[in-house]
């Protein structure tokens, strides 16, 4: 005998049930592609740069678990050097140098000390010897060294601001606002900055902001300063006009401001007199050419006149 054996077929129900279950699946995984692209058009970051930074996770977590083994040995010179050797053959070594915020430092400074630290892998370049080195560059006021994974040292720069020209016996100096001593400059690019001179007069251009502050009118007049005997001020106008200040903080600035008032009501600056001397508390003493030698002839003519009347 034989038998017939029969096949079990679905039935609709669990047909249709198969059907839309299979629908949902490839519904959900067209969702989750399209919001995966879609954070990822968000992201400012290519896939490619994307992947690289989980590759750097992965292996950052690699070598510190490598280092922590290595220390909890007693080795961590052994771990550093192993750390240093992994990065580098992940391609985390220094292969750039990318220098921002710099206007009148020679950038070939800078690059001089960064690229001693090429092709050394980046866990082994110390950052704050490295940041020590710029700061010794007269042009710098602050400096900020980061490393940029995987290959690139970023250095920001923080410039001084040029300030004024010290004038030395046989040069001029360019200095920021503190006095401190930025380049040498020639006679040329001297011209039109204010002329700082005297022993000690670099220790003074702070003191000398502020005088010349507090009498704004008169500032831009000013050509150069002059430190005398280390106590007190002389000021040469673009006109060639001297003035004599005298000593001390309070009285000068005093002093100045009297000037301007003077000068405003009675134009001092570009008339007949060359030199005006306030020393003294009560009065301004003026200095007009041509006048010596005028007083002498008459004195000499006095003389005369008597002469012949004895």
């Amino acid at each position: 005998m034989s038998r017939k054996l029969k096949r079990k077929t679905k039935s609709a129900r669990k047909t249709a049930s198969s059907s839309g279950k299979a629908r949902k699946v490839r519904q959900a995984k067209a969702k989750t592609g399209s919001a995966f692209d879609m954070a990822m058009d968000w992201l400012p970051i290519s896939e490619e740069q994307l992947h690289r930074v989980f590759l750097a996770i992965i292996l950052g977590g690699a070598v510190a678990l490598a280092w922590f083994v290595a220390s909890m040995a007693g080795l961590p010179a052994m771990a550093h050097r192993q750390l240093a050797a992994v990065a580098a053959d992940a391609g985390f070594e220094v292969r750039r140098v990318d220098v921002r915020g710099v206007e009148h430092l020679n950038e070939l400074k800078v690059y001089e000390r960064a690229l001693a630290e090429r092709d050394r892998a980046m866990p082994l370049v110390d950052i704050e010897a490295l940041r020590e080195q710029l700061l010794e560059l007269s042009w710098v006021r602050d400096a900020r060294v980061s490393r940029q994974l995987p290959d690139t040292l970023v250095i920001d720069i923080v410039e001084r601001k040029p300030h004024a020209v010290l004038r030395k016996a046989d040069k001029f100096v360019l200095i920021d606002p503190e006095g401190t001593e930025l380049e040498p400059v020639s006679s040329q690019r001297a011209k039109g900055k204010l002329v700082v001179s005297g022993p000690g007069a670099g220790k003074q251009v702070e003191a000398l902001t502020r005088l010349l502050e507090a009498a704004p009118a008169i500032k831009p007049q000013v050509r150069e300063a002059e430190w005398i005997g280390n106590r007190r001020w002389n000021l040469t106008f673009k006109t060639d006009q001297v003035l004599a200040l005298p000593e001390g903080g309070k009285r000068s600035a005093a002093a100045l401001v009297s000037f301007a008032r003077l000068d405003g009501t009675n134009r001092l600056l570009g008339g007949k007199i060359v030199a005006f001397d306030m020393r003294a508390r009560d009065r301004i003493y003026l200095r007009i050419p041509g006048r010596a030698r005028q007083e002498a002839a008459l004195n000499a003519a006095a003389i005369a006149r008597k002469q012949e009347r004895e």
